[in-house]
Order: structure tokens, then C-alpha cells, then sequence
């Protein structure tokens, strides 16, 4: 059964490292190269990659960017070569100034895809900047028939690239294909489906929850269900089964989750109230085993370079930070 849902999978961790593997299928591209991005450098590394889509357009290739204007302000000089020469760059909502200037710019595209064609997907955390190209983050490419499902997401995002949806038109069906389901979020207050994906992997799990973050602010009912779910492992020592670590070599910003070594979450969404209610996000949640193993493998060398959080030593903390983060704790939705 996989093997008729992807032909092969590989999993990154290594910004150069997957960096030129996505040259590299991009440099390959036959028909089609479509990429959704929040940020896209106008530096070394997004040259890089412009420069090779300006080169595939001028092929016959068809490219089209959506590029959130929050998080790749338009620069026009930058980008204006891939449309002279045949391919779209969209920006996604432009920042508008009126009344409601913070609640309706805050509603971005967050998502992060790469689609070529009809075969390769990319999908996961990675921005193209060269400021991220020491950071851990987490790549998942996949080969195979999964591919055009990513596509029509990609087309559907790319007609609402104007458009300030929140509640009433803000849902997108999950995607579901032979045991994988492409979780599509966009902003609301009542459906957030990636939440509740959420809440309702870590309620079922049985053994083992490993959450991988760099913003990790669940809110009340994610956090009572990890406690509950600590509590059926380990009776009265749950208080002491949940355990925080911290990356420590570089920037983490991979983000996913691994529920019992045997279904896995990975894409754009951090683990916090702002990409739950407020980003247009996307996650790849599945049981596929050689997944499930890369994913593993993964988290290993993550937590080996972790460190472990001290209570104790956070109880004792100097008075100035208890005070700031009381103060920032009416703002903690905006992060």
C-alpha cells in the first residue's frame, strides 16, 4: 500500500543540505515549478534561487510564486525577471492601513510548499533565507502520486492571494489519500482544524507524545490533554512525565509531532495560539512507516543536543524577569 502512495520519501534537517536538493529538482523541472513561501531573502540564498527560476521560465517552465507581503516585503527589481520572462509572483495579502491594521495584517500566509511537476513536494518549515541556513529546521520531500493533491492546494491559495477571510468562509476541507490527510488551516476563531488535530492526536496516544517547536504556547485544552494523556502512562507520577528540553547548538524551527512512533505531523504550523487562530497553514499528519522512522531519527539527534528545563532554577529566577513575564502574559497571542 505505501509504495502506491509515494514513491520515495526523504526527510531533511540541514538547510544547505536540502537547499540544493531543491535546486536541483527545480533545475529538473519539466513542466511546472510552483512555490508558497512566508519569506523569500532578497539575499545570497534567495538570488540563488531566483536565478535558477528566472532560468526555468525562460525554458518554457511554468513558474508561479505567492510570497506573504509581511513576510517578503515586494521589492520589485528583485523579483521582476521572473515575470519578464513568462512566470507570476503573487503577494499575498498586501499590509493595508486603516482602522483594523493590526487584527486584519496579522492574518498571513505562513504556509511553505514547493510543488513540481505533478511529482515532487516539498513541505514543512524551511523559509529561502540565508540568515536560516545554520538553523535546524525540518524538510519532508515527497515523490509520487501524493503531488497533485499538494497542487490544488497551492491553486486554491493562490486565488485567495487578495482576499481577508477569517470565520465565516474560513474552511478548506482536509485532504484525505490513502492514509495521509493535507490539513489546510486558514484564520478563525471557531474551526482551527490543525488545533484540534492536535488535541485529538495527543488525547488518543497511548505511549509517547514528542512535540518539536520553536514557539510552544498551547493553550488550556492542549495542555490538559497532555496532562491527562501523562497521567494514564505513569498513575500518580504524571506530574513528572512531561518534559521540556531546549535546543541548544542553533535556532530551532522545525515543527512537528510524533505520537507513538507511528503517526506523525509535519509542516508549516507552530505550536501556538498566533499559526492556530491567526495563519493560513498546512500539515501533512500520517501513519507512513519510513516517515515515521526519518521523523524518529530525527527528534534523536534533536534531543541529544537539548537540554533539560529546570524548575527549580526557573522558580529562582531574578525578580526583573518575573515581573516582564507578567507583563507580556496579555500579549502572549500575538507571538
Amino acid at each position: 500500500m505505501e509504495n502506491d502512495v509515494l514513491d520515495n520519501v526523504d526527510l531533511f534537517d540541514d538547510p544547505a543540505v536540502f537547499s540544493q536538493v531543491m535546486l536541483d529538482d527545480i533545475g529538473s523541472a519539466k513542466s511546472y515549478i510552483f512555490l508558497e513561501i512566508y519569506k523569500f531573502g532578497h539575499d545570497s540564498n534567495g538570488t540563488r534561487f531566483r536565478d535558477l527560476l528566472v532560468k526555468k521560465c525562460s525554458e518554457g517552465v511554468q513558474v508561479k510564486l505567492l510570497l506573504d507581503s509581511w513576510g517578503t516585503p515586494p521589492n520589485p527589481s528583485f523579483f521582476d525577471e521572473i515575470s519578464r520572462h513568462g512566470g507570476e509572483v503573487r503577494y499575498f495579502k498586501k499590509i493595508r492601513f486603516f482602522i483594523d491594521f493590526f487584527t486584519k495584517n496579522h492574518r498571513r500566509n505562513h504556509r511553505k510548499l514547493l510543488i513540481i511537476d505533478d511529482k515532487i513536494t516539498y513541505i514543512g518549515s524551511a523559509n529561502i533565507t540565508a540568515y536560516s541556513m545554520k538553523w535546524r529546521e525540518l524538510m519532508l520531500r515527497l515523490d509520487g502520486p501524493i503531488t497533485p493533491l499538494f497542487r490544488k492546494s497551492f491553486l486554491d491559495s493562490y486565488k485567495l492571494y487578495r482576499k481577508y477571510i477569517f470565520n465565516k468562509f474560513s474552511f478548506k476541507k482536509t485532504i484525505h489519500y490513502k492514509g495521509f490527510e493535507i490539513i489546510q488551516d486558514l484564520p478563525s476563531i471557531y474551526r482551527q482544524q490543525v488545533k484540534k488535530r492536535y488535541e485529538k492526536l495527543i488525547k488518543n496516544a497511548r505511549h509517547e507524545i514528542v512535540i518539536e517547536s520553536p514557539y510552544f504556547i498551547p493553550g488550556y485544552k492542549i495542555r490538559r490533554n497532555m496532562m491527562l494523556a501523562a497521567k494514564r502512562y505513569m498513575g500518580f507520577y504524571y506530574n513528572y512525565n512531561i518534559n521540556i528540553h531546549y535546543y541548544q547548538p542553533a535556532n530551532l524551527h522545525a515543527k512537528c509531532l510524533l505520537v507513538d512512533n507511528e503517526i506523525f505531523a509535519i509542516g508549516s504550523a507552530n505550536f501556538d495560539y498566533r499559526s492556530f487562530r491567526y495563519l493560513h497553514e498546512i500539515v501533512l499528519v500520517g501513519n507512513h512507516k519510513k516517515t515515521v522512522e526519518l521523523l524518529r531519527k530525527h527528534l534523536d539527534v534533536t534531543l541529544d543536543h537539548c537540554v533539560g528545563f529546570n524548575y527549580q532554577s526557573w522558580k529562582r529566577r531574578p525578580l526583573f524577569e518575573k515581573i516582564f513575564g507578567w507583563f507580556l502574559i496579555p500579549f502572549r497571542h500575538l507571538f
